[in-house]
């Protein structure tokens, strides 16, 4: 058979396959999302594992789902699982239905003007605690049909597959795929106790640092400091403490306790040293991270219109612009 000949077979029997699927009333959506992650996992178990179900329950739909097309789908044997010709060519017409499906069910929850439907926010663990949690009780209590999601993680997830809505990210690099809006600056500094301070003094430059207990961030800086001189400089300074962690909060109590200096993000230490529990050293000298300098909105482009991310983004504009809640508090209140 030639191979031209084959595709419009199988294409004839999938057709064949989706009218008898309408026909039936077995739920030919979940199935087709079942029979896609189990290509995608390898396996049926690793698709229950993906699915949150059983092994059983995925078997069960792809066993309809060849019933219903009156062709094998998928070939098993003990080592691993096959795509058939036929499977192969619902497969990816699947993939595009699936995709069709969700872009269908979004345009349509854009209609109206009311936010509804679940909002999932992404952001970081210790600012998504202290600056984004609080918010959305607020949006939650003045749109009675929008339920909120926060999702905190300090790794990177994606946007499409996580089904993020919105998420705040401080980077250097925004994402190519997606719309991002700066909201605010984001200033770290160098910090200690005042007791630790007074135990070990005041270091008057960058080189004193080596005569200090320096604690380490495990996420990014790899037990060195980059730090930004007044004259254009970078020194590398080699952590020496004998505390790392992989936590803002944690590095924020180690440095309250008085294990030593720590790069802070000012989000973080402003209202510590504000109260006298912080001191900032080496003003003048600008830490360098991954995170770079500045906080995002970033949402993909599909979800530029839908109410309930507009309405979180004019909350979030409200909060943070033109300055953030730790400046303000930072500068006082405005002169009337």
């Amino acid at each position: 058979m030639k191979p031209g000949h084959a595709a419009r077979t199988h294409g004839s029997a999938t057709a064949a396959g989706l009218h008898r699927l309408a026909e039936r009333p077995m739920p030919w959506l979940s199935a087709w999302q079942t029979f896609v992650k189990v290509v995608e996992a390898g396996s049926m178990a690793g698709a229950a594992r993906l699915l949150d179900c059983t092994r059983a329950q995925v078997s069960r739909q792809v066993a309809e789902l060849e019933s219903s097309f009156g062709t094998r789908l998928l070939e098993r044997s003990t080592r691993r699982l096959a795509l058939t010709p036929a499977g192969q060519v619902f497969h990816q017409h699947a993939l595009a239905a699936l995709e069709s499906v969700a872009a269908t069910q979004l345009a349509v929850g854009n209609l109206g003007d009311e936010p509804h439907g679940v909002l999932r926010v992404s952001a970081t663990i210790t600012f998504g605690r202290l600056h984004v949690a609080p918010l959305l009780p607020r949006l939650a209590a003045q749109y009675p049909r929008l339920v909120c999601e926060l999702i905190l993680t300090d790794q990177l997830i994606d946007l499409e597959e996580s089904d993020i809505d919105l998420a705040l990210r401080m980077t250097r690099s925004p994402p190519q795929d997606a719309v991002a809006r700066k909201l605010a600056n984001l200033g770290r500094g160098i910090y200690g106790s005042p007791a630790y301070l007074q135990a070990h003094g005041l270091p008057a430059s960058v080189a004193e640092l080596s005569h200090h207990q320096t604690l380490s961030y495990l996420m990014t800086e790899a037990h060195r400091w980059h730090l930004l001189t007044p004259g254009g400089g970078e020194h590398v300074h080699a952590t020496t403490a004998r505390l790392r962690v992989n936590n803002t909060d944690c590095l924020l109590e180690a440095a309250l306790a008085g294990w030593g200096l720590a790069i802070l993000p000012t989000y973080l230490a402003a209202p510590h040293a504000a109260a006298g529990r912080l001191q900032r050293v080496l003003a003048d000298v600008e830490p360098r991270t991954p995170f770079g300098s500045h906080l995002y909105a970033c949402y993909t482009p599909s979800r530029r219109r839908t109410p309930k991310v507009r309405v979180l983004l004019e909350l979030l504009a409200a909060e943070f612009e033109p300055l953030p809640p730790w400046e303000r508090s930072a500068t006082g209140p405005a002169n009337p």
